[in-house]
C-alpha cells in the first residue's frame, strides 16, 4: 500500500448532487434510488453543502416506514435542503493523498468528502470507499 496514492483513484467521479432549489422529497429518493448516504449540494459545479441521510432522517419520518406517506411530504415541506444540509465542509484535491484523506475523515464527525478541482466537484470520496481500498490492499 502506498502512502502516496491519490484519492482520485478511489473517489467515485459520478457523483449525484442536489441543487438548494430541489426539494427534500427530491433527496430521499435519490438517497433510496442509488442506495447513497450523501449528496453534495452544488450550483453549477460549485460546491454549496453537503445533505446525508442521517441529516434527512433527523427531520422525517423516513426511518420508521418505506411507504410515502402525507406526514413525510409536510415534515419535508417546513424545511429547505439550505436548512439541513452541512455548510461549513472539508474538502479535498483530487492529488490529496489516501493518508490524508483517511486522517481527517478520522478525526472529523463526518463520513464523506467532496473532492474539488479550480473550485468545481469532480468527485465525493467517503469511508466505504476508504475501507474498500483497504480491502483490496490485503
Amino acid at each position: 500500500m502506498k502512502r502516496t496514492t491519490p484519492i482520485s483513484e478511489i473517489m467515485t467521479t459520478e457523483v449525484v448532487t442536489l441543487n438548494v432549489a430541489d426539494r427534500l422529497e427530491t433527496a430521499e429518493k435519490l438517497f433510496k434510488k442509488y442506495k447513497i448516504r450523501h449528496i453534495p449540494v452544488v450550483k453549477d459545479k460549485a460546491v454549496l453543502g453537503m445533505l446525508s441521510y442521517t441529516d434527512l432522517l433527523r427531520i422525517s419520518f423516513a426511518d420508521v416506514s418505506d411507504d410515502e406517506t402525507s406526514i413525510d411530504a409536510f415534515v419535508y415541506d417546513m424545511f429547505s435542503i439550505q436548512q439541513v444540509m452541512a455548510r461549513n465542509l472539508f474538502m479535498v484535491a483530487p492529488n490529496s493523498t489516501i493518508k490524508e484523506v483517511a486522517e481527517l475523515l478520522s478525526k472529523k464527525e463526518f463520513h464523506a468528502l467532496p473532492v474539488v478541482e479550480d473550485n468545481e466537484l469532480v468527485g465525493i470520496v467517503t469511508t466505504t470507499d476508504l475501507i474498500n481500498y483497504l480491502i483490496a490492499q490485503l
